[in-house]
């Protein structure tokens, strides 16, 4: 299968290796969070006041985590983002386990954990097209989609579940922190350096100025960061509180159940990233991942629908495979279309600016599900973004962006027959 070729690449085995062990991790924090705050806090606004601690201390550390990427070794840069989040995961758990986690506990500690990713996630999106060829990165971003889905949506859900309902959240917690430890270990043994900028002399808010108008005059980026920015806003933070808070208090559902529902999300997310894996990049790339992304938040306001749990699992597979399908193809543009010593700065300032408006989105969810509704708010966050995306898409026009791609970067080469 073309989805496997990269891992030929012994750099990019290891890179693989330890995101796998890490997004095991990440697939049991999903759940043991949620369990952990609503054993703290019976209430959605609990769990809104988290999520807008992870989004702040994300948004804060974002654009400096570009500019380190791109000034320093992206691998030292992964190893120590690893290594934050580890011990800020080891802290919620020894306090958990030892009765003494509070609420405010977890929202000062959750900021450090977001900031521990807020360097990662540049560093790792710059760092691929450093190990591998061009012509491999569509498999490569298909592949990380299928680790990301299969361990954090699937495995490590599923995992989660079962530990949480076990031995409780505290224990989950220091499980996915010795997955961070492993993650650092096997980050650590890659041989090829990274770094965007060597000679850099550059001030950092400099460096950061040069990242933003990059971003800014390239059209293809700044309008999807747009569209994501709202997107976001609308359904980002009912979809993370709202579902199991309906599947605990409305389904009478328990943390298996929950992390069922975000199993057949990664389960949507794999199928979508094997098929588009084989298929290479569509000509009609923006067009795709706007549909893709347009339709993907519909299943949401299905939640508000469901009276049984598979009904959940059914419509999570369908927002899983489209959100995947947009993912590859947009991860693949970012790698092929911007220039090597703007990767990191680039990636950054496309998550920061789409992920802006999440605080104003974790804030909002708890009063307006208090005054609309739980079902009712769902249905409006599915609703209007899907619409929202697909009218942006229209007005901006940005089907004139589709520039041919080269051969190499776009689509995948044909291999001999031999191979």
């Amino acid at each position: 299968m073309r989805i496997l070729r990269p891992l030929r690449d012994r750099d990019f085995a290891l890179l693989w290796a330890g995101l796998t062990i890490s997004l095991l991790g990440d697939g049991i924090y999903l759940v043991a969070i949620a369990w952990q705050v609503y054993d703290l806090s019976n209430t959605p606004s609990a769990l809104a006041l988290v999520g807008l601690a992870w989004s702040i201390g994300l948004a804060a550390f974002l654009l400096g985590g570009g500019v380190v990427s791109d000034r320093f070794d992206r691998r030292r840069v992964m190893v120590f983002a690893d290594l934050v989040r580890a011990v800020a995961l080891l802290a919620i758990g020894v306090l958990s386990v030892s009765g003494r986690l509070e609420l405010w506990h977890l929202i000062a500690l959750v900021v450090v954990y977001a900031g521990g990713e807020a360097f990662f996630g540049p560093a790792l999106g710059a760092l691929v097209p450093d190990i591998l060829r061009e012509r491999q990165l569509v498999e490569a971003n298909a592949l990380e989609q299928f680790m990301r889905q299969t361990f954090r949506r699937l495995v490590g859900p599923a995992l989660g579940g079962g530990v949480v309902a076990w031995v409780g959240p505290g224990d989950a917690f220091l499980i996915d922190a010795a997955t961070f430890v492993a993650s650092a270990v096997a980050i650590g043994l890659i041989r090829t350096r990274s770094r965007g900028a060597p000679a850099s002399t550059g001030s950092l808010r400099r460096e950061m100025a040069e990242g933003i108008a990059f971003v800014r005059s390239q059209r293809w980026i700044w309008v999807t960061v747009l569209v994501s920015s709202v997107a976001l806003l609308l359904f980002y933070g009912p979809m993370e509180v709202l579902l199991p808070y309906l599947i605990r208090n409305e389904l009478g559902g328990g943390a298996g159940v929950f992390g069922l529902v975000l199993a057949a999300d990664g389960i949507g997310a794999i199928v979508a990233s094997l098929w588009l894996s084989q298929r290479g990049m569509p000509r009609r790339y923006l067009t795709v991942t706007y549909i893709a992304w347009g339709l993907a938040t519909l299943p949401v306001a299905g939640y508000a629908l469901a009276t049984a749990s598979w009904q959940l699992m059914a419509l999570s597979a369908i927002h899983g495979a489209l959100i995947a399908l947009g993912l590859v193809i947009w991860g693949t543009l970012l790698q092929v279309r911007v220039p090597p010593e703007m990767r990191g700065r680039a990636r950054s300032v496309d998550w920061f600016a789409s992920i802006a408006f999440a605080p104003l989105s974790f804030a909002l969810t708890a009063p307006v599900a208090g005054l609309l509704g739980v079902r009712t708010t769902l249905v409006l966050a599915g609703v209007v973004p899907a619409l929202t995306t697909l009218v942006l898409f229209l007005a901006f026009r940005l089907q004139r962006d589709e520039t041919p791609l080269p051969a190499p970067r776009g689509q995948l080469a044909e291999e001999p027959a031999a191979a």
